[in-house]
């Protein structure tokens, strides 16, 4: 069905979420973290609190084992993250943050929340969470929604 209601719904939300995740990504460097990407920050979201495995990290990221490997070595080099004993003993490694990685997530938050206020004043943020909320509802027809994977 063509309309002439203007650009077609995902390419603004396309361009919605790559502009204020380039806007953010922008602050943070301006912050002290540009040697962090998106990714970097969905991934530290998955391990807050107890931790993960690579093997989940992996699978909530939608990337291979192997990739999420590379990727813990490589926020470990950095100091992000360290690996400890699984609790439930055996080879698995779980992976969890380090106090450079929260200093990190306490900075990008108040980050956040600084830029949707600034958009708050430009834009019914409310009434655009209550949609965006109604079309995951829609269609997610009611199951939980599928975890937000950085394919960007």
């Amino acid at each position: 069905m063509e309309t002439d209601e203007g650009p077609e719904l995902t390419f603004l939300l396309g361009l919605g979420f790559q502009l204020v995740l380039a806007e953010f990504t922008r602050r943070l460097a301006a912050a002290g973290y540009a040697d962090l990407r998106p990714v970097h920050g969905m991934t530290f979201q998955i391990l807050k609190g107890p931790g993960a495995t690579s093997s989940e990290l992996g699978e909530r990221l939608g990337v291979t084992k192997q990739a999420a490997g590379q990727l813990v070595d490589d926020l470990e080099k950095r100091g992000y993250v360290r690996r400890e004993p699984h609790p439930a003993g055996g080879r698995r490694k779980l992976v969890v943050l380090t106090d450079a990685a929260y200093r990190h997530l306490a900075v990008a938050g108040r980050i956040l929340h600084g830029l949707e206020a600034e958009l708050a004043g430009q834009t019914d943020l409310a009434a655009l969470r209550r949609e965006l909320g109604r079309l995951v509802g829609a269609l997610t027809d009611g199951r939980e929604p599928p975890p937000l994977r950085p394919v960007w």
